[in-house]
């Protein structure tokens, strides 16, 4: 693992959980601590045979300062997966070209509660599919173009639903809840939604109007949400601006 920050720690976290050996990984990262037991954390590429994979964990724009000494280190017998925004895979391509097999990863970060959905586009490699079926949900994306909206809907995601959460509790709290018990009423109620939604077999949109009885209180609320799109207008915005900044950032890299 070539930098371990906050995602590539949280796929971390759940390999280990989920039993993987702490000794067949090797972490890169310069403060060298080690970001779990039994670990090796080094901070240079270690010498001695090509590694089997490669995870590309540090930031984009890190990248370049990191390729060389990296790319001399990679042989055929390597699949190089790559969790970097915005970073192609014909530019991985570009500055490793001996790798044997390039995969964009998209995780999210309920992958450390093996809740997660990694999406994953390039060279498809069973092993890669094995290695983050852990995680949670994994989705093979065939046009990499499409990878921009994957990644604003899957990675991205996580951080809009916790805004709304957000927006949930502050609401209630403005209108008079005690502010603290606002957020832990918010926060279960979509934890619960969330998990009956994934099991129900039935649409979102279908459950919603299970819950709203005509002229009932829920019928009220989803008509502020309906009322010209309101809800679906804002959703679609806002992976609009996530997906455009991605491929702006694919462009960067080329």
């Amino acid at each position: 693992m070539i930098g371990c920050g906050n995602m590539a720690g949280a796929m971390l976290t759940r390999w280990l959980a989920a039993g993987a050996p702490a000794n067949g990984i090797t972490v890169i990262r310069p403060s060298g601590v080690a970001p779990a037991a039994g670990v090796q954390t080094l901070t240079a590429l270690p010498e001695g045979p090509v590694p089997r994979l490669v995870l590309l964990g540090i930031k984009p724009q890190q990248l370049d300062a990191v390729a060389p000494a990296l790319a001399a280190r990679i042989g055929p017998e390597t699949v190089l997966v790559s969790i970097l925004a915005g970073t192609g895979c014909a530019s991985l391509r570009a500055r490793f070209p001996a790798a044997g097999a390039i995969v964009r990863a998209m995780p999210n970060t309920p992958v450390a509660l093996g809740r997660g959905v990694v999406a994953l586009t390039g060279d498809r490699v069973d092993a890669v599919t094995a290695l983050m079926r852990p995680l949670g949900l994994v989705e093979w994306i065939d046009d990499e173009e499409d990878f921009h909206l994957v990644a604003a809907l899957a990675g991205s995601g996580p951080a809009f639903v916790f805004r709304m959460i957000d927006a949930l509790a502050a609401g209630a709290a403005d209108l008079g809840l005690a502010p603290d018990q606002a957020a832990r009423l918010a926060l279960h109620m979509v934890e619960g939604a969330g998990a009956l939604a994934a099991g129900a077999g039935e649409s979102p949109a279908r459950l919603a109007d299970r819950v709203a009885s005509p002229g009932g209180m829920t019928r009220k609320g989803l008509d502020v949400l309906d009322a010209d799109q309101a809800l679906a207008r804002l959703m679609r915005a806002t992976l609009d601006a996530t997906a455009a900044r991605g491929r702006e950032m694919a462009a960067a890299f080329r």
